[in-house]
């Protein structure tokens, strides 16, 4: 998949498939942060209210208040469970390059033992 973005020149710029891998990553991601948000929110504002007034006996699930569990228990779990399997079996690692770990620190020091010569001279 190669996406690209035309300037005002005509000349193609082309992404980088690392970038466009996260980009979507990071869409999905917010698209389900968004349905959780729609959902807990309005349900827990609607369903969670209650006439400080009025005494009304609330329904429970396991102990905790229907309105907690439908409106904050059961979407978090499902964002877990949604994160877990989006984490272990749809990312992707991608390809960064051979690692050149250790050059730029010699580089430094050589660097730095340069200057320190040319000071002590």
């Amino acid at each position: 998949m190669s996406e690209a973005v035309h300037t005002d020149q005509g000349e193609g710029l082309e992404f980088d498939p690392v970038f466009l891998h996260s980009r979507r990553e990071a869409i999905i991601i917010f698209f389900v942060w968004l349905v959780a948000f729609i959902w807990a929110v309005p349900y827990c504002y609607f369903n969670g209210y209650v006439d400080a007034a009025s005494v009304v006996e609330t329904d429970t699930v396991w102990g905790i208040p229907s309105w907690v569990f439908w409106g904050i228990g059961a979407p978090w779990i499902a964002a877990n469970i949604f994160t877990t399997w989006f984490c272990f079996c749809y990312m992707e690692d991608d390809d960064l390059g051979e690692a050149m770990e250790g050059a730029d620190i010699a580089e430094e020091v050589a660097e730095m033992h340069a200057d320190e010569k040319g000071a002590n001279a």
